[in-house]
């Protein structure tokens, strides 16, 4: 299927979450990496690229968040107590609200450090929204990292969350994002 019910994922939400999810832990450790290697001639180049895949993660969450908004969201187990229902719920709203976050303070950070970084790839500008100030740049930079580690942090509650749901209620809530079946 692909389009969600309320009792399953469908394709596209699957796909997206799993993209999304190996793109932004992928982004993390990157921008970990290239924020403590020593300063070398092919740095901008890694900026460039960590850039140009944050436009990317920008994009597609966007596109999760539309096609979340459009389609239906399974249903929790009937067991679920309230609060979870509610932890679940604001854990998810967080998650999307942090990676968007991520996302921006780095788009106003690279604006803000060279006018360089919105060359997508080398195909097309990506317009800016920030002009270059070095000390604008380093509060950015700052934030960018300092939200990275918050949705790091998120991101482990998340698969806490999954590993609960899988090996101790055994509910089909982590196999429902895997294949299409149903919870």
């Amino acid at each position: 299927m692909i389009r969600n019910t309320t009792t399953g994922w469908g394709s596209v939400a699957r796909w997206l979450h799993w993209v999304l999810a190996l793109a932004i832990v992928g982004m993390i450790a990157f921008g970990w990496w290239m924020n403590h290697i020593p300063a070398r001639a092919d740095k901008f180049f890694y900026r460039s690229i960590h850039a140009d895949i944050g436009y990317l993660i920008l994009l597609l969450t966007v596109l999760r968040i539309v096609w979340r908004a459009v389609n239906p969201t399974p249903a929790l187990p009937a067991e679920t107590s309230r609060w979870q229902k509610i932890a679940a719920h604001v854990s998810h709203g967080a998650l999307y609200l942090v990676v968007i976050l991520v996302a921006m303070l780095g788009w106003a950070h690279s604006g803000a450090r060279s006018t360089h970084y919105s060359d997508f790839f080398g195909l097309f500008h990506v317009p800016q929204f920030t002009s270059p100030d070095k000390a604008a740049a380093d509060a950015y930079e700052d934030r960018h990292i300092f939200f990275a580690y918050v949705l790091l942090a998120l991101i482990a509650v998340h698969v806490i969350a999954a590993l609960w749901h899988h090996f101790i209620r055994r509910d089909r809530v982590v196999a429902r994002m895997v294949t299409d079946e149903a919870g």
